[in-house]
């Protein structure tokens, strides 16, 4: 067996492999459903398999990240089982000693016979361990199926007769419209109060009408969310006013001849009455998409009586923009089928046509990294109470008096400002240059095929197209009238903007949000309560904030890579008995190591990826939509510019159409432009509709052809 250690590739075999038995493994986390924690779950977990469990202690489960596919390097060191040899007698045929260990004493084959022996004992015993916890689990996953067995089932068949009509002032307009209201979505909801739909159609369809050119057959279908905070989506009902003035975006969507869907769905702090979470990721974008198959499935039997779903488009603010996003990204993604499954949803595709997203807080294992990049340089925070790597006990108080306004869910923002510390700036700087890196591995390219990256130093042809943005804004705001001269990091020359400081506009503008802003070393931000489970309300999604967390203790990735390293250098030179003292005190610290069940403190690296737009975007077996409407505020410091930006250049890369801005004067917000948003989504409908009917037209001549 050891034979195949000493080829050419020795330290890099060593290497990998000893570095794997070090690496803390993080446990599979329990899912938000039970039948799904048995199902195609991908993620590397700290168990090993039964093929590992009787590899010489060298290796363990590495830690779990969103795409990182697992290396089994075990089966350099996997001895032949004999079934004739009992506990201690002789050594296993695939041991069978190199020619350069023959010349060994007695003395020193007894050792090595002992430690051979003191191995094998210690794989059972964490084989064992592994299986105990795996029971324990396993009991835990039962209780939830059983607590949730007897809940309601619901027909999903939609009922045309089920109605009412209502009449609503759109901006001075009336409009007439059928109110199909409170339908279940989903055949077994954990919450059918969050798993129901309204559906709104304009009358004149259900009397062979036409509003704004569309018919009951090209009706587009707009489906808006009420997500925000990642906290539970309420359904959308048309208003005559708005937050912005007007009609809401249901309305406006209504009296432009828009069929309108309105989904609740579910989020983070939705609790069953039998104590169950039932709202932790991936719960919201498994609902948003159950929803589209709902309106699919009865659409295609003619039940809903109007409504194209060929041109279903999605809108959303803040996280209801970034599940916007994700809707439009993933359609049809594999990853989310065993939950439809289990929740009930229509055997129906969940492709949309067009995503609308409004300051999208997306991306979110990246989002941290991507706001130390922007406001790095800012020396106070706006919000409450950052995470620290301190306890809680020793921070300073909030600062006193709320800004009022803030959008729904969104967090809180202070009057007055609190001081970066020293260490806060650390944690900046490492996150800010951590940022450099993911921003180059995405190979990001402008209309040019222009590489967008940045220099260690944060600068770069991405920060200067993050400047263009900003231009663009101030500029279109000029052009329509605006005095923007009293900007401070703007300047103007004869009517154009050419400049912008981006230091000022961070001064001007300040960071909202502490370090991190989105996974906090305490756990107490919104985004980790998404990420819990249904028993743990709260999880780390980012490994850095794992590692500095304030409720576990796990050493830094780059430490046990120097550590692995140098074991590996050790055991490459240690003699034959050396060689099995290192397997021993190996494995006895792994077995240690294996007592702390990162599970319970770091989400599920499946969940993670499952709640990323950008892992699906260019995927081959993913139906993304072909077409996206970005907006962020100019003034918006929820989340930083470069997360909306690096989602529309990958979907520009991937042949997608976007109309991505930076809209002046605004903040963290959305729905604030609807008569340009309409316009773009009728331009697009118009279009397809145009080109489905030369289609139709040409196909139909071809037929005739055929039949002369």
């Amino acid at each position: 067996m050891l034979r195949n250690i000493f080829h050419s590739n020795t330290k890099k075999v060593l290497a990998a492999a000893i570095f794997a038995s070090l690496l803390q493994g993080i446990v599979i986390a329990a899912p938000v459903f039970a039948e799904t924690a048995t199902t195609g779950e991908t993620t590397v977990t700290q168990e090993p398999t039964q093929s590992k469990a009787k590899a010489a202690g060298m290796t363990a489960a590495q830690p779990d990240t969103a795409d990182q596919k697992e290396i089994d390097h075990s089966a350099e060191f996997k001895p032949v089982q004999n079934e004739f040899l009992k506990e201690g007698e002789g050594i296993p045929g695939s041991e069978v000693p190199y020619q350069s260990e023959r010349s060994l004493s007695s003395e020193e084959w007894k050792t090595i016979d002992s430690l051979e022996k003191d191995i094998r004992i210690l794989r059972r015993e964490r084989e064992e361990f592994f299986k105990n916890r795996a029971k324990e689990k396993e009991e835990k996953e039962k209780a939830f199926t059983s607590a949730f067995k007897n809940r309601q089932e619901y027909s999903i068949v939609f009922n045309p007769d089920d109605y009412s009509t209502k009449t609503m002032d759109a901006n001075g307009e009336p409009v007439t419209f059928r109110a199909y209201e409170h339908l279940v979505y989903v055949k077994k909801p954990y919450d059918p109060e969050s798993q129901m739909l309204s559906i709104y159609i304009p009358e004149a369809y259900l009397k062979g009408g036409t509003v704004n050119g569309f018919t009951a057959e090209t009706a587009p279908i707009f489906m808006p969310n009420g997500v925000g905070g990642y906290m539970p989506g309420q359904i959308e009902e048309p208003r005559e006013e708005s937050r912005h003035g007007g009609a809401n975006a249901a309305l406006y969507a209504l009296s432009n001849g828009y069929v309108v869907v309105s989904p609740a769905i579910r989020g983070r702090n939705l609790k069953h009455e039998n104590g169950y979470e039932t709202g932790k990721a991936p719960a919201l974008i498994v609902d948003y998409k159950a929803a589209v198959r709902f309106v699919r499935f009865n659409r295609k039997a003619g039940r809903i009586p109007a409504g194209d779903t060929e041109k279903i488009i999605s809108s959303g603010t803040s996280a209801g923009g970034a599940l916007s996003a994700l809707l439009g990204a993933t359609g049809n993604a594999k990853d989310y089928v065993p939950y439809l499954k289990e929740a009930g949803a229509a055997k129906e595709r969940d492709d949309i046509f067009a995503s609308m997203a409004y300051c999208p807080i997306t991306n979110l294992e990246n989002a941290d990294m991507a706001y130390e990049w922007m406001f790095h340089n800012a020396n106070e925070y706006y919000n409450a109470g950052p995470a620290r790597r301190v306890p809680p006990a020793v921070n300073s108080t909030s600062p006193a008096g709320a800004v009022p306004d803030r959008p729904a869910n969104a967090p809180a923002e202070a009057a007055k400002g609190t001081a970066m510390t020293p260490e806060q700036k650390e944690i900046s700087a490492e996150l800010k240059e951590k940022f450099t890196e993911y921003l180059n591995d995405l190979d990001l390219r402008d209309s040019l095929g222009n590489r967008l990256n940045l220099a260690p130093d944060g600068y770069g042809l991405f920060r200067e197209y993050i400047e263009s943005l900003y231009l663009e804004a101030a500029q279109n705001a000029i052009d329509t009238g605006e005095d923007v001269s009293k900007t401070p990091w703007l300047t103007v020359s004869d009517g154009t903007a050419v400049h912008m400081d981006f230091d000022k506009y961070v001064a001007t503008v300040k960071r909202l949000k502490g370090v991190p802003a989105f996974d906090a070393f305490d756990m107490t931000s919104g985004e980790n309560n998404e990420f819990g489970t249904y028993d743990i309300p709260n999880k780390h999604f980012t490994r850095y904030a794992l590692e500095h967390s304030q409720l576990v203790t796990v050493p830094k990735e780059e430490e046990e890579k120097e550590i692995a390293e140098e074991k590996a250098r050790q055991y490459n030179l240690a003699s034959p008995v050396e060689k099995r003292q290192l397997r021993k005190a190996n494995l006895e610290e792994q077995m240690e190591k294996d007592k702390l069940d990162l599970s319970q403190y770091m989400a599920n690296g499946r969940i993670i990826r499952m709640m990323n737009p950008m892992r699906y975007i260019g995927n081959p077996d993913v139906q993304t939509a072909p077409h996206w409407r970005i907006r962020h505020g100019a003034l918006d410091r929820d989340t930083a510019l470069a997360v909306p930006a690096m989602l529309a250049v990958k979907l520009k890369n991937n042949d997608k159409a976007v109309d991505f801005k930076v809209a002046w004067g605004y903040g963290h917000a959305g729905d604030y432009d609807l008569p340009e948003l309409f316009a773009w989504t009728d331009r697009i409908c118009k279009i397809k509709d145009k080109a489905d009917a030369i289609l139709k037209e040409e196909q139909k001549k071809a037929k005739a052809k055929e039949q002369e």
